[in-house]
């Protein structure tokens, strides 16, 4: 059984529903999953001019040094000027210890995103990703078309692209995350699960962050 982390920031919410979508694939495959929060950096002034949502109370906030117990993990993040918010690129800076000493190198990594347009960056949040991934020694596992059935619909508006899972939100965030980005969500947190699971068993079993 393999672990994994679906971490995530979210501010208005949509990026915390997929990411719980991501986990309930993840289980689906037989996945141990736990679901946390990227610390956030705003203060809670700013957070109420910005009609920000509360903070999922049973997601408890994450450390970077807990990254190397688990065989994969699926970062969920929104999308700012092109590339993840920077409450996640303060996070994964403070994982040089992990670094140096390996803790990451042949686990599994995968990201989910949100943006608030169609042509919001939802492609280069994906791949702004992969540089840190590599500096890890970390096996990037995209989506692919997994879910064609969404994916290739043309008949309305969606994220889903062949890096992972996202969402639109809206220029003002109040666009709803929809049923269908769910589902795309869902089938990649299930898949992702199934090669963490596969890598995990190559390497020797479960995570212990050796490198």
């Amino acid at each position: 059984m393999a672990k994994i982390l679906v971490l995530y920031y979210s501010t208005y919410g949509h990026v915390e529903a997929l990411a719980e979508a991501e986990a309930e694939g993840a289980r689906e495959a037989g996945a141990d999953v736990t679901v946390k929060r990227i610390p956030e950096t705003l203060s809670d002034e700013v957070r109420k001019k910005m009609h920000a949502k509360e903070p999922n109370a049973k997601h408890e906030v994450a450390t970077p040094a807990e990254l190397a117990e688990y065989d994969g993990i699926l970062i969920g993040a929104p999308t700012r000027f092109g590339m993840a918010a920077a409450q996640v690129k303060a996070f994964l800076d403070a994982t040089g210890g992990l670094w140096q000493a390996g803790k990451l190198v042949g686990k599994a990594a995968g990201t989910f995103v949100s943006t608030g347009t169609q042509n919001g960056g939802q492609e280069t949040t994906h791949l702004t990703f992969i540089t840190q991934f590599v500096h890890h020694g970390m096996v990037y596992v995209p989506l692919g078309y997994r879910h064609g059935e969404v994916q290739f619909d043309m008949g309305s508006v969606h994220g889903g692209s062949p890096y992972g899972a996202s969402t639109l939100a809206g220029a003002d965030g109040s666009r709803k995350v929809s049923d269908a980005e769910l589902a795309v969500a869902k089938v990649q947190g299930k898949s992702f699960a199934e090669i963490a699971a596969k890598l995990a068993a190559a390497a020797g079993g479960a995570a212990r962050g050796s490198p």
